[in-house]
C-alpha cells in the first residue's frame, strides 16, 4: 500500500510539473503572438487559426490586410510541427531526450530571430519574413512537443477548445465536473502573455522574442531534469 501511495504522489508530482511548464510556455506563445501581430504587419506565429481567418478576408481584399505574412507562418508552422511529428513518432508519451532536443531547437530559432530583430531595428519585409518564418517553425516544434506530452487542456498555442470546455462543462453548461484551474489558467496565461508582447515592443521588436526564448530555456532545462526517465527502462528515451 505504501508503494503505491509513494508512485501516485510521485505520479501527481510529475503531472502538476509538466502543468506548470506547458503553462509556462503557452505564456511564452502569447508573448510571440502578440509580437508577431504588432510588429511583424499582423501575423500570428503561434495561432494558426488567427492566420488562416486572416488569409481568408485578405485573398478578398478586405482592408489591405496581408497574404504572404501569413501564408509564410502557416508554411513554416506546419514545417516546424511536421519535423517535430517525425522524430517523436516512435516515442511514447511523455518528456524524452528528443523533447529536450526539440524545445532546445525552439530556444536557438528564437534566439536567431532575436539577434536578426536586433541587428537590423527597422527590416524590410525579407527581413521581416524571415523572422516571421524563423518563428513560426519555432511555434510549430513547440506545438508538435507538447502534444506529445498530452497535458489535457494546455496546447501552448491555442485555447479556443480550452474555453469551449470551461463553459459547456461548467455550472451552466453540462454542469460536469472539470479541470477548470487550469484550464482558466491556460486562457488567462495567454492573455497576460500578449499584454507583456504588446509592452515589449516598446523597448523593440528584439525584446519579446528574447523573453520567450529564456522562458524556453528554463522550460526545457526543467523539463529535461524533472521530467525525462533516467532508468535503464527510459535510457532510450
Amino acid at each position: 500500500m505504501t508503494t503505491e501511495l509513494l508512485r501516485r504522489s510521485t505520479r501527481d508530482a510529475t503531472s502538476r510539473t509538466a502543468l506548470s511548464l506547458m503553462l509556462a510556455l503557452t505564456f511564452s506563445t502569447g508573448v510571440i503572438d502578440a509580437v508577431g501581430y504588432l510588429g511583424l504587419d499582423r501575423v500570428f506565429t503561434g495561432n494558426m487559426t488567427g492566420n488562416v481567418v486572416i488569409l481568408g478576408m485578405a485573398l478578398v481584399g478586405a482592408d489591405g490586410l496581408p497574404i504572404l505574412g501569413p501564408s509564410v507562418a502557416l508554411i513554416a508552422f506546419m514545417s516546424g510541427a511536421l519535423a517535430a511529428g517525425r522524430a517523436l513518432r516512435s516515442q511514447v508519451a511523455g518528456w524524452s531526450l528528443r523533447t529536450t532536443v526539440l524545445l532546445s531547437t525552439v530556444t536557438l530559432i528564437l534566439c536567431l530571430c532575436t539577434l536578426t530583430a536586433a541587428l537590423v531595428p527597422q527590416p524590410g519585409e525579407t527581413v521581416a519574413l524571415a523572422i516571421t518564418g524563423g518563428l513560426g517553425a519555432a511555434m510549430g516544434v513547440q506545438a508538435a512537443a507538447a502534444r506529445h506530452l498530452a497535458v489535457k487542456d494546455v496546447t501552448t498555442v491555442v485555447v479556443t477548445s480550452t474555453m469551449t470546455g470551461l463553459a459547456a462543462d461548467s455550472w451552466l453548461g453540462a454542469r460536469t465536473q472539470q479541470p477548470w484551474a487550469r484550464r482558466l489558467l491556460a486562457i488567462m496565461l495567454i492573455l497576460l502573455g500578449a499584454a507583456v508582447g504588446a509592452l515589449s515592443l516598446l523597448l523593440g521588436l528584439p525584446a519579446g522574442i528574447l523573453l520567450s526564448a529564456v522562458i524556453t530555456a528554463v522550460v526545457t532545462g526543467l523539463g529535461d531534469a524533472l521530467l525525462r526517465p533516467r532508468s535503464a527502462e527510459g535510457a532510450e528515451r
